[in-house]
């Protein structure tokens, strides 16, 4: 009875905080049929900010990679990578929202953020939704053998990150470090999408690891930011998240996500012989990006979080993402100079 009264407590606390569910009227699901626009609420179809962060990683280790081949992968086959990771990202990023979603069915009716969402306010049947699932995952394993046949054998075990992070929220405050573990797995992509393979090259492994391990500690970084915006709701629905277990010393534990992620991209590029573009683009544009988000970032203001960590993936992604470039571009003419000095002997 007293959980009972609870449940009804924070139903009425959800509500009195959002406004009635009423159709998008303007942007791009407005234009969509009414049968689909639940389905692209629930891929969040008009919030791509999660297929970013989840692209992110796979741009790392494919930029990482793409100077360490034998030729120097071309930009053709550079851009085309990059766009299957794309399309990758956006399937599988569609997928782990229907499956979050899912388990969270019974939780996000008592959050005023999520109990709009298509499934908790029964527009889509958990029945229609795992249905659905099933067509996302086909479609995720199709872009997946688009690739060279070893890509399989790396990116399937991340099928089981993706089906369990939802629980993490029941049974640890850190469940961001699980998203973590799952968003990042693009760090290892990457590098046998391009024809290496990370298992069988100590120095490739190393630089693999550290670029995975970094891009755990960004996702932590950024989750925990938006965690904050729910603090409240999560801790009368009884969700865990290391907002809560860190809400009063939340930048001291930022800082120090981004120190190791500054460090650990460190680590990559000296794994991988990178130069000045590398150190000074990458691991300075993270460092300096980093410490302008946790400095300015108002962690009580739910519009605040939002806009760093809506905005921040394209600050601090870029920056890495730019000196990445820009070592693969440094790299490239090196090759070539030294190329056509062999030709003239």
């Amino acid at each position: 009875m007293q959980s009972t009264k609870v449940a009804v407590s924070l139903d009425q606390s959800a509500a009195s905080q959002t406004p009635p569910y009423s159709p998008p009227r303007t942007g791009f699901l407005s234009y969509l049929p009414a049968s689909v626009v639940p389905y692209a609420e629930l891929i969040r179809l008009d919030k791509p900010v999660g297929t970013y962060y989840l692209f992110f990683p796979c741009l790392f280790s494919t930029l990482l990679a793409a100077p360490l081949t034998t030729p120097i992968t071309t930009p053709l086959t550079l851009v085309s990578t990059t766009c299957l990771f794309l399309l990758g990202a956006l399937v599988m990023r569609s997928a782990g929202c229907t499956i979050n979603d899912l388990w969270d069915r019974n939780l996000d009716p008592h959050v005023a953020r999520t109990r709009l969402r298509p499934i908790a306010r029964g527009a889509i049947s958990p029945r229609a939704a795992i249905i659905f699932t099933g067509f996302q995952l086909l479609a995720g394993l199709g872009v997946l053998l688009s690739f060279p046949p070893q890509c399989f054998f790396y990116g399937a075990p991340s099928l089981l990150l993706v089906a369990t992070y939802p629980l993490a929220k029941r049974i640890t405050h850190y469940p961001q470090f699980v998203l973590g573990l799952t968003f990042s797995w693009g760090a290892f992509m990457g590098f046998p999408a391009l024809g290496l393979g990370v298992l069988a090259d100590r120095g490739l492994m190393l630089a693999a690891g550290a670029l995975y391990a970094s891009n755990v500690a960004w996702t932590v970084l950024y989750d925990m930011i938006y965690a904050h915006m729910d603090i409240r709701d999560d801790a009368a629905a009884g969700i865990k998240s290391i907002a809560l277990r860190h809400e009063t010393n939340t930048k001291a534990v930022l800082t120090g996500l981004a120190m190791t992620q500054v460090a650990l991209l460190g680590l990559a590029g000296l794994a991988t012989g990178a130069g000045p573009a590398y150190f000074v683009g990458t691991c300075g544009g993270a460092l300096l990006t980093l410490g302008w988000m946790i400095w300015r970032v108002r962690l009580k203001s739910v519009e605040s979080c939002w806009w760093w960590f809506r905005y921040g993936c394209w600050f601090t992604g870029g920056a890495i993402a730019v000196g990445l470039l820009g070592e693969y571009g440094t790299r490239s003419i090196n090759s070539k100079e030294n190329q056509e000095a062999v030709d003239s002997l």
